[in-house]
């Protein structure tokens, strides 16, 4: 196998793996603590509301919107890491 096909593959298997990462994070606050966990985290208060309930609504989007942003700052890093940035 060439040095090109390795270089690409490392490159794939690392963006898998930080995409996996992301969705596991995601799948942990939208199903986990507004689904799952909804009422053991609804004795905790947060900001007048109960915790589960918050999660449920707000709190899976807020970290949907995060995870975007650490998604795109690590794949710039990796595509400089690996030379395949656009800059």
């Amino acid at each position: 196998m060439s040095e090109q096909k390795l270089k690409m593959k490392a490159y794939w298997k690392k963006n898998l793996k930080t995409l996996l990462i992301l969705l596991a994070i995601w799948f942990l606050v939208s199903f986990g603590f507004g689904i799952l966990l909804v009422e053991p985290l609804n004795t905790i208060q947060f900001g007048g509301f109960k915790l589960g309930f918050w999660f449920a609504q707000q709190g899976s989007i807020y970290t949907f919107v995060v995870l975007i942003f650490v998604y795109v700052y690590r794949m710039n890093q990796l595509d400089k890491e690996f030379d395949v940035n656009e800059e």
